[in-house]
């Protein structure tokens, strides 16, 4: 029984092999079946079972083939094993091999393995009996007499697979010889109707041949074309050689079970073509093992081409690593097991640990799964931390085409373990780093002032912007370093994160808002006095009303008059660009709470104060101004076309006295 792979694959050329060089087992002559005819009914439970499995079972009708193709794997894997124990078997010296023959004429498609074969006893009980695994008795009785069985290699573990070529089929017929010394071949054949019948057979050869009388609306399943791309897509990589209507039609390796060691580039370039459906090369390969907490075997490609609008925006993009188990496809698009933010990495995962349903096509155990994500996910993850140490310059320009799968990892993570691991990959210019050079966030924490707590951050659109920012001005003076953060998401990026290795992710902007300054005895002598500037916010209250939550001023501030200050930026200003037109201006000023920050210091403050008394109207068209300049630094109004009315009539007001 079989499993599922990639989807699409590029268009490969088809291998035609010499006549010298076919291997095919030939058949003594055609099969027929001889000698009376005993006829068995399937139990009424079993019936049941049967229609359930022909009618409801699986989602693809093609899955048929690979569970059929499954079977014939474990035939020949028994008759391996069996040969290398020692025991005395017929025609052991044959090709082994699984073959597929289509006809269109005949409307039927048969499949003929040269495996171990069957007795009729065993005919009875693996075919007439559904759910009841042959290959799975196979490893239990060798280990019964001590023969330990190489399981890995034996895909049967339901007992269903065959039953699924019911779906497309009038009539089954099956031949069967077995390997073990005096034993006569038998034919089964059953409509699936509730009874089967068995008889002996003649010119069968060694293995099992099922011919499959397929149904009027399932004849594209007779042709060659169609079959091979089945084959392609499901079962490329069995054990045993495929051959379709005289052509080999499995030439790929499993790349992901060797020995790393053993595969040369060219090899993985092939492959991840191949996985990947795309002409490019991988700019990263990770192919490991391991064996706890669940074994996985895994070969992952990073890209070497930068991701298209398609695979960035996360709802219309797949995920682009297959799940195999044993070698043979269980999910193309294998979502579960790696993170969504992880869909730009190509690949496939093989592990005899998942836990898969009856038709092997969905997975069950969520506990099992998100154990294998986890070790899926922690591990590339660190991969990508070791080529930013090893190999920075490829790095750099990976993560300048790829750092924003990352940036959405911390954003959709509900682990804080996860997201520190994904932080460590981003990068950011600094204040205290020349322009264009990147910091990590360890790099930022090796250098952090003696007691300092806090990563600190500004958000801003270029780096001149970051550098002449009011708020950036107000850390400028403690000669702490700030992490510059030139994308609009950045700053929800790292309000998420929260904090990185026990120190907290803090917006110089909130940092801002915070009355951290220790109180000065004496009043600046370039500032307002005490009352004046008491009297000059509650003017100023009055005049902006419902547009700010509090007006206070600041000693933070030296070249710029005023700033506006807001508990949680990010948050705020994703409001404006996303919701705010929904609502009116007095309720986004509510919503926001601005509070207005003067410095006392300023010429600009100190003229308003004196304007307010002599020239309250130019004092008041002053005063919207600096609010409205501070919302539009803030980043807090989302078209700062809207301020050019009240910097019209500030102006009209100012030229009138000249």
């Amino acid at each position: 029984m079989g499993r599922f792979y990639c989807t699409s694959k590029p268009i490969e050329p088809e291998i035609i092999l010499p006549e010298s060089e076919k291997v095919t087992y030939q058949a003594k002559s055609q099969p027929r079946a001889s000698g009376p005819s005993e006829s068995h009914e399937f139990q009424a439970e079993t019936r049941q079972l049967l229609n359930i499995v022909a009618k409801s079972l699986y989602s693809e009708k093609e899955v048929f083939i690979r569970e059929l193709i499954s079977n014939a794997s474990d035939a020949i894997e028994k008759m391996r094993f069996m040969t290398r124990s020692g025991q005395t078997l017929s025609g052991a010296d044959r090709p082994l091999e699984i073959r597929i023959d289509t006809d269109k004429v005949g409307r039927t498609i048969t499949i003929h393995d040269s495996g171990l074969g069957m007795t009729k006893e065993e005919m009875m009980t693996n075919l007439g009996t559904i759910a009841r695994s042959g290959s799975k008795a196979f490893i239990q009785e060798m280990s019964e007499k001590n023969q330990t069985v190489d399981s890995k290699e034996i895909i049967g573990q339901f007992g269903v697979g065959f039953y699924s070529a019911f779906m497309v089929s009038d009539k089954i017929e099956v031949f069967s010889q077995s390997s073990l010394p005096d034993q006569p071949a038998h034919h089964w054949e059953s409509d699936g109707s509730g009874t089967y019948t068995i008889r002996e057979a003649q010119n069968v050869s060694e293995g099992t041949k099922i011919v499959i009388h397929l149904k009027p609306d399932c004849a594209e399943f007779a042709d060659e074309t169609n079959v091979r791309e089945i084959v392609k897509k499901y079962s490329s990589f069995v054990g045993s050689d495929l051959i379709l209507n005289g052509t080999k039609a499995n030439e790929l390796r499993p790349l992901w079970l060797m020995d790393p060691k053993e595969v040369e580039p060219d090899t993985h370039e092939d492959f991840y073509r191949y996985i990947g459906n795309t002409f490019d090369k991988p700019r990263f390969t990770y192919h490991f093992r391991t064996d706890a907490p669940i074994d996985i075997r895994a070969l992952l490609y990073v890209p070497e081409s930068r991701p298209g609008l398609f695979e960035t925006n996360r709802e219309g993009a797949d995920v682009g690593v297959a799940l195999y188990c044993r070698k043979v496809l269980i999910k193309s698009k294998a979502e579960n097991i790696v993170p969504k933010w992880m869909r730009f990495v190509k690949g496939v995962v093989d592990s005899e640990d998942i836990p898969l349903n009856l038709s092997r096509e969905l997975l069950q155990d969520s506990a099992q799964i998100r154990k294998l994500r986890t070790v899926l996910t922690n591990k590339f993850l660190r991969f990508i931390q070791e080529r930013a140490r090893k190999e920075t310059k490829s790095f750099l320009e990976f993560y300048k085409d790829y750092g924003f799968f990352f940036k959405e990892g911390i954003i959709t993570s509900n682990e804080q373990y996860e997201k520190e691991e994904l932080a460590k990959i981003l990068r950011f210019e600094s204040s205290k780093q020349p322009a264009g050079e990147l910091v990590s966030l360890p790099e930022y924490c090796d250098r952090m002032n003696a007691g300092q707590r806090d990563i600190y951050y500004l958000s801003a659109p270029s780096r001149q912007l970051a550098e002449n920012s009011p708020y950036f001005e107000a850390l400028k003076k403690r000669d702490v370093e700030i992490l510059f953060c030139y994308e609009s998401y950045d700053e929800l990026v790292l309000m998420q994160l929260q904090q990185f290795d026990k120190k907290s992710m803090t917006s110089v902007e909130k940092e801002m808002r915070m009355d951290n300054t220790p109180p000065s005895e004496e009043t600046d002598k370039d500032s307002l006095s005490s009352s004046d500037q008491s009297e000059l916010m509650d003017w100023v209250k009055s005049q902006l009303g419902p547009k700010v939550a509090k007006v206070k001023t600041t000693t933070k501030l030296e070249s710029h008059p005023c700033v506006i200050t807001v508990e949680e930026m990010a948050a705020a200003r994703h409001f404006v660009k996303t919701q705010a037109a929904n609502f009116s201006e007095e309720q986004r000023y509510n919503i926001l709470q601005p509070q207005f920050e003067i410095n006392p210091s300023h010429p600009v403050i100190k003229k308003l104060n004196e304007l307010k008394q002599s020239n309250p109207k130019l004092a008041n068209l002053l005063t919207e101004q600096l609010f409205a300049n501070s919302m539009v630094s803030a980043g807090l109004v989302d078209d700062p076309r809207i301020i050019l009315k009240s910097m019209n009539e500030l102006l009209t007001e100012v030229l009138s006295k000249y």
